[in-house]
């Protein structure tokens, strides 16, 4: 690989690394709770937030502004006030039930939006499927230091955090208030998605969260043992689809997130051989 190219996906790089370390996290949480659509939904929310701010003359269509990243950071608040409003055990109507909704009346707002803005078809591309190749170092420098931040934050509150995701009942039973505790994960997670949706789109923020958690947990149910694998698994896939990507002419985005269905559908194949103990329980 030629000195030029290597200086040209550095960049893009370090900022995959970033959203692998933080997503494979969050994506424990997210599939022990079982809402697997809520970053997809917690994304739709800030790429809605995005585009109404995008209206707005004080924005002055910069979709990289400040006015843009605070308004689409408080449609992602409002969305974690939501779910942490309806998670528990004794609720009628389905979580995730609440959670499709809200992407699909976000989805459609969005569309509306956009529908009153100039070069709306590529604002829809660039909020689905990112331009990560166009990141610059200021901006992995940003977002390293906020997600170094709510890193610190989980770790903590951790064991508050774990057991409202691995055993809610028994944690309510201590006396530790779901709702509460709920919001501020949700809430930590809207700063996340808020600045991963600008860098990388909301289809491969969720592949990002889901893809490396999913595979771990084929292999492993050790948390630690899982987030080792989904961080390796991570990495692998972004440097792969980075390199195709620019190798091949295809869009970062929608080439990484092929890379990780494809990684995710050979771990699956091979457990057969490598674990065959865990196939027979």
């Amino acid at each position: 690989m030629e000195l030029g190219m290597i200086q040209f996906l550095a960049a893009p790089f370090a900022a995959s690394l970033i959203l692998t370390g933080i997503h494979a996290y969050l994506g424990v949480h997210v599939v022990e709770r079982g809402v697997i659509f809520v970053d997809l939904s917690l994304a739709q929310f800030a790429a809605l937030g995005a585009t109404i701010a995008l209206l707005l003359p004080v924005s002055g269509g910069d979709p990289h502004g400040g006015v843009v990243y605070a308004v689409s950071l408080l449609f992602t608040f409002i969305g974690a006030l939501v779910f942490s409003q309806v998670r528990g055990h004794r609720a009628r109507i389905p979580q995730e039930a609440i959670i499709g909704i809200c992407y699909a009346v976000a989805s459609a707002a969005a569309i509306l939006a956009m529908s009153k803005a100039t070069s709306e078809s590529e604002h829809l591309k660039d909020m689905l499927v990112g331009n990560i190749l166009a990141v610059s170092w200021p901006e992995v420098s940003k977002t390293a230091i906020l997600y170094s931040a709510v890193g610190i934050f989980h770790y903590v509150y951790r064991h508050k955090f774990l057991a409202i995701s691995m055993d809610p009942s028994r944690a309510e039973a201590e006396g530790i208030s779901i709702r509460w505790w709920d919001f501020l994960f949700y809430a930590s997670f809207g700063f996340v998605v808020t600045s991963s949706v600008a860098i990388a789109g909301v289809l491969l923020v969720f592949c990002y969260l889901i893809v490396p958690s999913v595979a771990a947990m084929l292999y492993s149910d050790h948390i630690g043992k899982r987030l080792a694998i989904g961080w390796s698994m991570g990495t692998f896939v972004s440097a792969v689809g980075v390199y195709l990507s620019l190798a091949l002419d295809l869009p970062t985005g929608a080439t990484i997130v092929c890379t990780f269905g494809l990684a995710l559908a050979i771990m699956a194949a091979v457990r057969p051989i490598v674990q065959p103990h865990r196939v027979a329980r």
